[in-house]
């Protein structure tokens, strides 16, 4: 079963790319959901639905609906293409909402029957036992359907009517002298229709009752108003359903149509490109467009400002100098700074070098945004947003702007997470500032042995006797004085100057940690749902553009 029916989508299909065209469609109609209006959306949704369950149908058998006003004669034509009296004509015409169908080929026509949605009893074999005409076989694979009066009270008439028309094949407009410039017509099917010209023939029944000196005036007339219809090139046929005037054009220009095999083909052809142009023009013809890395790097820049990144780099700082210079300065005053609060530790940051707070918290202490910071970020990411959509239709424009905001509420505790989440490695003492401890409590030894030695000296009266020991001069014990607190007061100051290098080279360093992770927060939140709907608008106008080959 499988193999037949891929072999009547083959036959469908051959000579050209609709299967193509209608996954472009398909894939346009996807990604076009929440993004243009819904209606037009599930218009393309139903194309392709149609389409699919067509072409899984036999491709041996056409669809040809005759459809018209009451008393057009659309069931008088009916009757005279299948030489049987099948349809109620007139005031006989039963008021239901069934259409009648007559089929040229049983064999392979009751799937397609089924998915018409044709009752049986309404179901009629035209080379069944009842009929005994044997003229030929020009319509075999022809399913005729004869629909309810499109301007019927009856509004299960016009669902009918609606339904039926959106899956014929071919489609015949039966036509009145008196009313065939009804505006009902015309706004509700025939220009609606418009690119589906080449599915489309047009009858003026009744021809009998036009003079014939008028008759092909009123033929030009009609061709007039089908093309201000949009309709161009559609045959017009004249024809008398009651004195079978015009029958054999009618029927040879059916034969013609459906002996090309091109008919399923090309009304599909035609749904795809009628909804395809509706979804162009609503999409407009902008070309895709990327964001600007100038507009990104400013809304991070604002980002980083309201975060807080340049209060947390200064802490880093400010913090790195306190440390190093309480692991450096000289120890007997060093220790009074500890009295002064860490920066860091005041806004809950003073993290390890694993990344994780050492206080436990979940949130920082960081001041919130000011109303000045709040509107800098709103002000860049709606010129983001505006920038990323210029040109852009409205929908568009619209569905890239409430992208740029969906998941703004997120940011506020997801920056803070950034900045409590960053190792910031304030905590590491420098290698070289080891080495200077070292040093310093070695200096404060000597200057303790050197305070020791002279005060015993001092107090046995043998300061500055010749048995004490010196150097250049300078009795040994105060020399070891002197020197030890002299030069750890000189080497804590020449650390400074390394402690100040060391703490802008940390603060450096720890302002790229931190835009990196704002960075990817803006990327995530901001950036990335922006670039998922141009992303989106490029794919529809691509797959639009495939659709409409």
């Amino acid at each position: 079963m499988t193999s037949l029916l891929e072999a009547a989508k083959k036959l469908v299909t051959q000579g050209s790319d609709l299967g193509a065209r209608l996954e472009a469609l398909g894939a346009a109609t996807e990604a076009s959901r929440g993004r243009l209006d819904d209606a037009l959306v599930d218009d393309a949704e139903t194309v392709v639905a149609r389409a699919a369950g067509r072409l899984r149908l036999s491709a041996d058998h056409t669809v040809v609906a005759i459809a018209g006003a009451t008393g057009s004669g659309k069931s008088s034509t009916f009757n005279a293409l299948t030489g049987l009296e099948l349809s109620a004509v007139g005031v006989r015409r039963p008021t239901t909402s069934w259409a009648t169908a007559c089929v040229w080929g049983r064999e392979g026509a009751q799937e397609l029957l089924d998915w018409l949605g044709i009752p049986e009893r309404h179901q009629t074999t035209r080379d069944s036992m009842l009929d005994t005409r044997r003229e030929g076989t020009e319509l075999d694979g022809v399913v005729l359907l004869d629909l309810p009066d499109h301007d019927s009270t009856e509004v299960a008439h016009h669902l009918e009517v609606d339904r039926l028309v959106n899956l014929a094949d071919l489609l015949v407009w039966v036509l009145d002298p008196q009313k065939y410039a009804d505006a009902a017509i015309h706004h509700r099917y025939l220009e609606p229709l418009k690119t589906h010209a080449e599915v489309m023939v047009v009858v003026l029944n009744h021809i009998d009752t036009v003079p014939p000196d008028r008759r092909e005036a009123m033929l030009g007339d009609v061709r007039r108003l089908l093309e201000l219809d949009g309709l161009h090139d559609v045959p017009v046929i004249g024809l008398s359903a009651r004195h079978g005037t015009g029958v054999d054009a009618l029927q040879a220009e059916i034969a013609r149509r459906v002996t090309a095999k091109k008919m399923t083909r090309r009304r599909l052809e035609a749904d795809v490109r009628g909804v395809a142009l509706r979804m162009k023009d609503a999409c407009g013809d902008a070309k895709a467009r990327s964001l600007s890395a100038g507009r990104v790097e400013t809304m991070q820049d604002a980002l980083a400002d309201s975060a807080g990144v340049p209060t947390v780099v200064a802490a880093v700082e400010r913090s790195t100098r306190m440390r190093a210079n309480q692991a450096t300065g000289w120890p007997v005053v060093s220790w009074l700074s500890r009295l002064k609060p860490d920066p860091l530790k005041r806004l809950h940051l003073d993290l390890g070098s694993a990344g994780t707070t050492l206080t436990g918290r979940a949130r920082t202490s960081m001041p919130e945004a000011s109303p000045v910071q709040r509107a800098r970020v709103d002000s860049e990411v709606r010129a983001l947003a505006d920038d990323a959509s210029a040109g852009l239709a409205r929908p568009w424009a619209d569905a890239v702007r409430r992208a740029s905001v969906s998941r703004l509420p997120d940011l506020g505790d997801r920056l803070d997470a950034v900045l409590g989440g960053t190792d910031l490695g304030a905590d590491r003492i420098p290698a070289w500032a080891g080495v200077v401890r070292v040093l310093q409590w070695l200096l404060i030894l000597a200057a303790v042995v050197g305070l020791v030695w002279t005060g015993l000296l001092a107090f046995s009266g043998s300061l500055g006797a010749e048995v004490t020991p010196e150097y250049a001069g300078i009795d040994l014990p105060l020399l070891m004085l002197i020197g030890g607190v002299g030069l750890g007061v000189l080497l804590g100051l020449l650390c400074r100057v390394l402690v100040s290098l060391t703490a802008r080279k940390r603060a450096a360093s720890a302002e790229r940690r931190l835009r990196r992770g704002v960075t990817e927060v803006s990327q995530e939140l901001v950036v990335a749902p922006i670039d998922q709907e141009l992303a989106a608008y490029a794919l529809v106008r691509n797959a639009l553009l495939t659709a409409l080959k």
